[in-house]
């Protein structure tokens, strides 16, 4: 991800407009915004997955991944589980390591992509 051509702007997630996105259960309201040049853009999103939430892909695009409520499973493709928290984050590289995620309690994720 190369961040460039960015002017300062601030964004009050409660105005963004949500979609859903429904999992192979529950679902994920996705609060969007595209930021930088139109060859080079960046994904920011916040994200709300229902209780019960289970992805319905296996990911393979980069992210950086902050949980801000709840508590988020992800599970990469070689078996291997991490349980997130409030304050917890991961990152991972476009195409290094698919990963698939679910909630039982429900989370709110902040994500840059």
């Amino acid at each position: 991800m190369r961040m460039s051509a960015i002017p300062f702007d601030t964004t009050d997630w409660s105005s963004v407009e949500p979609t859903r996105h429904a999992g192979d259960a529950g679902e994920a309201l996705w609060r969007t915004r595209q930021v930088g040049p139109p060859d080079n853009p960046i994904r920011v999103r916040m994200v709300e997955y229902s209780p019960g939430y289970v992805s319905d892909h296996w990911c393979e695009k980069g992210h950086v991944l902050l949980v801000l409520k709840g508590e988020l499973e992800t599970t990469l493709a070689d078996g291997r589980v991490f349980v997130l928290a409030p304050g917890m984050s991961y990152q991972v590289a476009d195409g290094a390591e698919p990963h698939r995620s679910r909630t039982a309690t429900g989370a709110t994720l902040f994500i840059v992509d």
